[in-house]
């Protein structure tokens, strides 16, 4: 098979999945479920991937369970966090907004545009599989340090955000210290990285598919990510000096000890 026929078929899995997944949320009224499932979605395609393409075995199983720790952990993470909660507030919001035809709305809106999202940023995967050389290179040694550092950053910065908020004694206060010290969303930076980790692996022959962490980036940092969280948060009691003095993204290289 070609790529792109490998690739058109993984968009057929992940557009059926992701409608399997739309027809359970609406027999429990919760769109929410599209989060849980995101992390899981790369693990199934990464594998479809590796089940096709005839690239350089050792390079594909590593690739394939990078993305399997990466995605297993962030769905349990965020079925955790969600689990037992009322369905996510955009959702809400836009269930409310659309009323009568959210239920068919939902399947565009949510699942069908997040599936093609998923599609498109794992565009690397394929061709880190498909078009590199049947070695080990630079590029592999580089994709596996930056997703080390992207993952450090992101289930670092989840597993202390998770304890504070345990802490009954922290309700209302701000998390600026470990990894919120360095950037306000180390959790999203992190995510960032290790895609552009997952990019590395595709360089010597796949160096197009750059739009992919590209996208991941962008959407982070000014759609579903930063942007949309930073709106709820500036009304914090003192999320106004956090901001003066630790940074939306990118983490700061020192961190001041008088916080």
């Amino acid at each position: 098979m070609t790529y792109f026929e490998i690739a058109f078929s993984a968009l057929g899995v992940i557009l059926g999945l992701m409608t399997l997944l739309w027809l359970y949320s609406l027999k429990i009224k919760d769109s929410g479920i599209v989060d849980i499932f995101w992390g899981t979605g790369f693990v199934i395609t990464a594998w479809f991937y590796l089940s096709v393409a005839e690239g350089f075995a050792p390079r594909n199983l590593l690739l394939a369970s990078l993305v399997t720790l990466w995605g297993l952990r962030l769905s349990l993470h965020i079925f955790r966090r969600n689990h037992g909660k009322p369905e996510d507030f955009r959702y809400r919001a836009w269930r409310e907004e659309h009323g009568a035809r959210w239920w068919w709305w939902s399947w565009v809106q949510v699942f069908a545009l997040q599936g093609i999202i998923l599609w498109i940023v794992s565009m690397p995967l394929l061709a880190g599989m498909m078009d590199g050389p049947a070695q080990w290179t630079f590029f592999d040694g580089l994709g596996l340090l930056l997703w080390l550092i992207g993952i450090i950053f992101e289930a670092g910065g989840d597993y202390q955000l998770a304890r504070f908020k345990a802490d009954p004694a922290n309700k209302g206060k701000l998390l600026t210290t470990g990894l919120w010290a360095y950037t306000r969303h180390p959790n999203y930076f992190g995510d960032s990285v290790v895609w552009w980790g997952h990019f590395c692996f595709a360089l010597p022959g796949g160096a197009w598919t750059i739009f992919a962490p590209l996208l991941m980036t962008f959407l982070l940092m000014r759609v579903s990510g930063v942007a949309m969280l930073e709106k709820s948060m500036k009304i914090r009691p003192g999320y106004e000096s956090y901001m003066r003095n630790t940074p939306a993204f990118f983490p700061k290289l020192v961190v001041s000890k008088k916080r």
